[in-house]
C-alpha cells in the first residue's frame, strides 16, 4: 500500500489529529479522526449497524477543502487506471 498524505486537521498543535491520505493503489481516501461520541452512534445506528471492521469518526468542518482535495485526488488517480 501507497499512501499520499493529504492533509492534517490544521488547528492541530500535537501532530496527532484527524488526517488525510489517498491510496496510491486504488484511489480509497483514508481518513483517520476522533471516534465519535455514545449520541452520534447511536443516531447513525438509527440507519443501519456498525460492523466491528467499522468505526464512525468526525472530521472537523475546518477540513472541508483537505476532504475535497483527497477526493479530487482520488478521482483523478482512478481516472488513470481506467
Amino acid at each position: 500500500m501507497a499512501l499520499r498524505f493529504v492533509g492534517i486537521d490544521p488547528n492541530t498543535d500535537t501532530g496527532q489529529c484527524p488526517t488525510v491520505w489517498v491510496d496510491e493503489n486504488n484511489a480509497d481516501v483514508v481518513l483517520q479522526g476522533w471516534k465519535a461520541d455514545q449520541a452520534t452512534e447511536a443516531e447513525c445506528l438509527e440507519t443501519g449497524s456498525i460492523p466491528d471492521t467499522e468505526a464512525v469518526i468526525r472530521i472537523p468542518v475546518r477540513m472541508v477543502q483537505i476532504l475535497r482535495e483527497a477526493c479530487d485526488a482520488a478521482e483523478q488517480r482512478a481516472r488513470t487506471e481506467l
